[in-house]
């Protein structure tokens, strides 16, 4: 019986495979990992991980046994490399894998700095997968010098990290500002001021020209003249999805993995979900990088395989821990045109849009965060002025 097949070995993949059994699913259940290890959480990687705080055992999705017990094979080590539609086929390894359906969950693939630019030097790391920060945990050593390139939330995530571990950090930003993508000016500027406060220099507007060294890494040449040095760097410069098996098998591929509403691709017995997949959204077609994504999108697309029939509608929701601040972000601020300033237990930004809240970002407030999140996935008309002056926000849940 050839069942169903999931590529891929992180959150939406794991989240898939259960939901599939919880709903009851008895057919064969088949995932495809090409790390080492089972499906582990990528977000404590750069925190809590990379500090030393959390060991493997606690950030693997599932417990060892629990693939087995509920008969799920899973695969790792082994990397699809090929999908024949016509045969419904995956080969895998050396193995030649058959199914009904099969679920894309490939997530994305860090960017790096061009060979040109010494982006292949000893030394030069990304943080996406376990062996990477395994990788790099030997570099953190007191007083070394990291460079970090990109001000993007892995690059601010990884730049505390090694301040609270006793390294020098400097942090390039080739944009105006660091999180400019990402972020308004006011969470930035609070951001910014909370790293310059540990002693992290950020660099915002200049790029990087080069990196310097033989062989390995030994620091930066600036598109204003200085060289910064550094014993290693992190290049946090994002993500692009990973659609080489999509694009291979002759897939829709716009921006991402192209699915419908329900989650299923060009070819019917296909489906994506996760960090690769791009689905409808109000404005066009739209990607998600976040764990509550592949969450929510992995389990409605395992209800679809079994027939569920339900459009996804995605509550976006993001977290960074950044030193003592917890950052907590409700919604979407795409196309935002005002910001509304809160102070509360800690900081609060909300974004409007057409006077619409669509947004909100708590720095170390979990309560503005929680009422922001519902407000925000009940539609509620709350203005701007009613948020800007509201003695207790949580009357306006009422």
């Amino acid at each position: 019986m050839s069942g169903i097949v999931i590529v891929g070995g992180g959150q939406a993949a794991a989240s898939m495979a259960a939901k599939l059994r919880a709903l009851g699913y008895v057919g064969a259940v088949t995932v495809i990992g090409e790390e080492p290890v089972a499906p582990y959480q990528r977000p404590p990687l750069s925190k809590a991980y990379l500090m030393g705080e959390m060991p493997l055992e606690r950030l693997t999705l599932r417990a060892e046994d629990w693939w087995a017990a509920n008969d799920i094979t899973l695969l790792t080590d082994t990397r699809a490399t090929a999908i024949d539609r016509a045969a419904k086929t995956v080969t895998a390894g050396a193995q030649l894998i058959s199914y009904d359906q099969l679920a894309l969950c490939t997530g994305a693939n860090p960017r790096w700095l061009p060979e040109a630019v010494g982006g292949r030097l000893e030394g030069v790391h990304t943080v996406r997968r376990l062996a990477d920060v395994d990788a790099i945990e030997a570099e953190f050593r007191p007083g070394r010098r990291l460079l970090v390139v990109g001000g993007g939330y892995v690059g601010l995530e990884a730049a505390a990290v090694a301040r609270k571990l006793g390294l020098e950090v400097t942090l390039i930003e080739a944009a105006p500002r660091i999180l400019g993508r990402v972020a308004c000016a006011e969470t930035a500027a609070a951001i910014r001021a909370l790293h310059a406060g540990h002693g992290v220099e950020i660099i915002e507007g200049v790029g990087l020209t080069r990196l310097t060294g033989e062989g390995r890494v030994s620091g930066a040449d600036l598109a204003d003249g200085r060289h910064i040095p550094a014993d290693f760097v992190i290049v946090g410069i994002g993500v692009t999805p990973d659609i080489a098996l999509a694009e291979a098998a002759g897939l829709k591929i716009e921006t991402g993995i192209a699915v419908d509403a329900l989650g299923r691709s060009s070819d019917p017995a296909i489906w994506a979900a996760g960090d690769c997949a791009a689905f409808p959204g109000p404005e066009g077609r739209m990607r998600l990088e976040s764990v509550g994504n592949a969450i929510d999108m992995g389990e409605l697309v395992a209800a679809n395989m079994l027939g569920a029939g339900r459009a996804y509608a995605p509550k976006a929701w993001f977290w960074s821990d950044q030193f003592d601040m917890k950052l907590q972000i409700a919604g979407l601020n795409t196309g935002y045109d005002q910001i509304v300033a809160r102070q509360g237990d800690g900081q609060s930004f909300w974004y409007f849009r057409a006077g619409r809240l669509i947004a909100v970002d708590a720095l170390s407030d979990a309560r503005a965060y929680m009422i922001g999140k519902r407000l925000i996935e009940a539609a509620s008309p709350v203005t701007a002025d009613t948020i800007a002056t509201a003695p207790d926000l949580k009357a306006l849940l009422k």
